[in-house]
């Protein structure tokens, strides 16, 4: 039994075509992977910067601004003023090095106490991408994580 000359060149056009589709498939799950492996490294990047953010709130509650406290006194907290607050942030910035996965940080604008007995800390970090990352520099470009953490030391009477 003989085909019919337009089956076969319908026949012989198909051939191949699986080796596209295995292809393309392939490249999709190589850009998932990728994405996945960067994305999870932002986001621990981030977590880290939290943490960070956190701890150098935490230090700059505890920032006393003498002048502020003996002239006012202490009332319910420490006295803080916008400058205790980013001096403490900055020295504590400069003592440790940046976390994992961060390779360069610094304070923004907002650093500092909005009522005098808070400290707020604003925190900014370009995050290392594993992957990508290399790609990303040769463009010029970096992916910067900004957080933000608050702080309070009260008093408290014993």
């Amino acid at each position: 039994m003989s085909r019919h000359p337009c089956c076969l060149w319908r026949a012989g056009r198909e051939d191949g075509q699986i080796s596209v589709l295995i292809l393309g498939l392939f490249v999709i799950a190589a850009m998932l992977i990728v994405g996945g492996v960067d994305v999870t490294a932002a986001q621990l990047a981030r977590v880290r910067l939290i943490d960070a953010a956190d701890a150098i709130a935490l230090d700059a509650a505890d920032a006393l601004d003498e002048q502020a406290g003996y002239a006012g006194g202490l009332g319910q907290g420490i006295a803080l003023t916008p400058t205790s607050v980013v001096n403490a942030a900055q020295a504590h910035l400069a003592a440790r090095p940046a976390p994992d996965g961060v390779s360069a940080w610094r304070l923004l604008p907002g650093t500092g106490t909005a009522d005098g007995q808070s400290a707020t800390v604003v925190l900014e970090g370009v995050v290392d991408l594993p992957i990508t990352g290399g790609m990303l520099e040769a463009l010029g470009r970096t992916v910067t994580i900004q957080v933000q953490s608050r702080a309070t030391a009260p008093l408290r009477q014993p």
